[in-house]
């Protein structure tokens, strides 16, 4: 426009250009700016009371722009590092969807290929169609605000319900991943919403006070974190020792395990020969510029030291073996959050973080638990939540031909820009505006929540409602149960064996997303029927258009909500079950 003339980015630049940006605003979110940090300061203190029991003046830290900065550069690379060494296994050999990643991926290609003129210009044309749709449909749910929202999908009638939050993003999900993992999601919805949380909400004022606050441990809100962290673990451990299993066999020199995980492994040998040509490219590319494994891990080891060293010194109640001791085991939780990621395309960074919060205030007990919770939050919930988005840009780079180690950078300095960044963008909504005011414009609800949480986790497993750990132990074991089934039985059986991990997001985020998912897997079910050609050749594309859609509206409802622009309508929808 203005007369200079550059050269276009190619595919790798962009690529590259988006890994960047990601990385950088991932951190706004994970870095707990309206949540953990928050919830140590002397306001949310003033907030909550000092008659709530357990609420006390020393378990205060307020906030400054250089500790906060600071704390972001200590435990934002870290979880970067924890999972390099099985970005082959994540992406060539479980061959994990990340759906986020795949879509990105599609709209980068489809703006720079050369090759199959017309068939990519329809697929482009598809997607541009879908995307608008995408688009228009999230324009039409904020002018009808509040459709199916008032139901609070805390009780059964919301399972039938969650169908009015219909999200573009899941639908499109449904479109890319095998349809074992929607089914699977939907058989997690059906089971936990439609049975088990509803027998345990009978047994209120009996195993769990009644009356408590949604979020309450205390209450239904325990059985739902720890019973969907249980399946989690119990699948993420049982695949992480398989890939160890399989990796020592490897450098014995003994036969490739040949176990059928969750999804197809890439066969070695002169198996590999049968792969598409298109694959094998993929793959070549993507293994061809690998980063060292004895890298990866050297800096894990050296950056979790300097860690352990420091953190302990901006929170003196976070002593420094328990600094070592969430650095020893997030690595299985960083593999679980992006095994879990990439399946779902869902991550919940935010429930290790809270477990993590629980686990150690209730460590280190009345003398300080509160402020070292929330640290110890904000440590497992920057591993986890980072090395679940550097996966999702692996597959982006991975289906672009891009350089595996260029991403890797790029990562690396997105990282390095979202802890100066996100501090600081929130340090001049800190010091403009009444943050935390619950009759203000930013209310920011979750730093309450968040220290009542610790405060709680101070009483320990003791404070969690009866009955609640057991039933853990029961869907650990079963987790472990599905998957060894998954691993004995006959290939045409084992496919139909649910995904525990699939299973457990619904039992903690709610039924919508997973009904959102299998409607788009019973349209590709349909399509392939009809027309599987076809549905090979566009179902993608769609799937990309819905979810890039969905994902640009963030930006415009971002603008209306700072604007303080309400919806023009609103639509109240309240369970049938609940008129006498």
């Amino acid at each position: 426009m203005f007369g200079v003339v550059s050269k276009p980015f190619t595919k790798q630049e962009n690529t590259v250009i988006q890994t960047c940006v990601v990385a950088c605003y991932g951190l706004a979110i994970s870095g707990g700016f309206g949540s953990y940090m928050l919830a140590m300061d002397q306001k949310t203190y003033e907030l909550i009371g000092t008659d709530y029991p357990g609420n006390t003046a020393v378990d205060v830290k307020n906030l400054s722009l250089s500790w906060m900065i600071g704390f972001m550069f200590l435990v934002s690379f870290i979880g970067i590092f924890s999972l390099v060494a099985l970005r082959k296994v994540m992406v060539i050999d479980y061959k994990l969807t990340y759906p986020s990643g795949t879509a990105t991926a599609m709209l980068i290609n489809s703006v720079h290929t050369t090759t199959e003129v017309e068939l990519v210009e329809k697929q482009i044309s598809c997607l541009g169609k879908y995307l608008s749709i995408s688009f228009l449909w999230n324009c039409f749910k904020w002018f009808f605000s509040g459709v199916g929202d008032s139901c609070g999908f805390d009780n059964f009638p919301s399972l039938g319900l969650a169908a009015f939050k219909n999200t573009p993003t899941y639908i499109g999900c449904g479109l890319i991943c095998p349809h074992i993992v929607s089914c699977s999601a939907l058989i997690g919805a059906i089971i936990s919403w439609g049975f088990l949380w509803p027998y345990i909400s009978t047994k209120a004022g009996d195993w769990y006070p009644a009356e408590l606050e949604s979020n309450d441990f205390k209450g239904l809100y325990g059985y739902k974190v720890f019973v969907s962290i249980s399946l989690i673990l119990g699948d993420g451990i049982y695949n992480l020792v398989k890939i160890i299993y399989s990796t020592i066999k490897e450098t014995m020199n003994a036969r490739s395990n040949q176990g059928r995980l969750p999804l197809v492994w890439v066969q070695e040998g002169d198996k590999i020969s049968k792969l598409p040509a298109k694959e094998k490219l993929l793959n070549e590319v993507f293994v061809k510029d690998n980063i060292p494994p004895w890298l990866a891990a050297s800096a894990y080891v050296g950056l979790a030291a300097i860690s352990t060293a420091i953190v302990p010194i901006m929170f003196s109640q976070l002593k420094w073996y328990l600094v070592l001791s969430a650095y020893v085991v997030a690595p299985l939780l960083a593999f679980c959050n992006s095994y879990n990621t990439g399946l779902t395309n869902w991550s919940i960074a935010s429930t290790y973080g809270k477990i993590g919060l629980f686990i150690f205030a209730s460590w280190v007990g009345h003398h300080g638990g509160v402020i070292a919770g929330l640290a110890a939050c904000g440590v497992m919930m920057s591993i986890v939540s980072t090395a679940g988005d550097l996966m999702q840009d692996i597959k982006t780079g991975y289906l672009t031909l891009s350089s595996p180690r260029s991403m890797f950078v790029s990562q690396l300095i997105g990282t390095a820009l979202g802890c100066v960044i996100a501090p600081l963008t929130f340090w001049l909504y800190w010091v403009a505006f009444d943050i935390g005011n619950p009759d203000g414009m930013f209310k920011a609800p979750y730093a309450a929540i968040y220290r009542e949480m610790s405060i709680m986790g101070v009483e320990g497993f003791s404070v969690l409602p009866q009955n609640c750990l057991a039933i853990c132990f029961v869907f650990f074991f079963v987790a472990i149960a599905f998957n060894l089934m998954r691993d004995i039985t006959p290939k045409s059986m084992s496919k139909f064996i649910p995904l525990p991990m699939a299973m457990a997001v619904p039992f903690y985020i709610g039924a919508y997303f997973a009904i959102d998912m299998f409607v788009g897997t019973v349209i590709l079910f349909v399509w392939e029927r009809v027309n599987r050609k076809e549905s090979e050749d566009f179902a993608g594309a769609v799937a990309s258009g819905l979810i890039c859609g969905d994902g640009m509206w963030s930006v415009p409802s971002a603008m209306l909500s700072i604007m303080r622009i309400d919806p023009p309508m609103c639509m109240y929808i309240k369970p049938s079950l609940t008129y006498g």
